[in-house]
């Protein structure tokens, strides 16, 4: 079983920068693959970024590439989501996500899911 906790949300200006963490218990956080995922007011859930168990291995939505960087600490158990040169499109529940297998794209292939945490972009 692994639990998450997100945290680092908050209201920005356009442009500013957040830098999300996820926390995660249980020693067997360093075999998951990591995975974050966002969701605005009304839209459907949208994948934003993906990390393999090593870190040697990410990936990025298109929408994200260039401003946001997955990266994490698996001797903190934690996954990190830097954000940079947000917008106001950017404004959504960020959600952190774990599977046992290798990275990917699809909230539903993820095993374990945090809360989320708010994002609020001001234009």
């Amino acid at each position: 079983q692994v639990q998450l906790v997100e945290s680092g949300g908050g209201l920005v200006q356009a442009g500013g920068s957040l830098r999300l963490s996820c926390a995660a218990s249980g020693r067997a956080f360093r075999s998951y693959a990591m995975g974050w995922f966002r969701q605005a007011a009304g839209k459907e859930r949208e994948f934003v970024a993906a990390i393999s168990w090593s870190g040697t291995s990410t990936t990025v939505a298109d929408s994200v590439k260039g401003r946001f960087t997955i990266s994490r600490d698996n001797a903190k158990n934690t996954v990190y989501l830097q954000m940079s040169s947000l917008k106001p499109e950017d404004t959504a529940v960020y959600y952190c996500a774990a599977r046992s297998q290798g990275i990917a794209s699809s909230w539903y292939g993820y095993n374990y899911r945090g809360q989320g945490t708010q994002v609020t972009v001001s234009s």
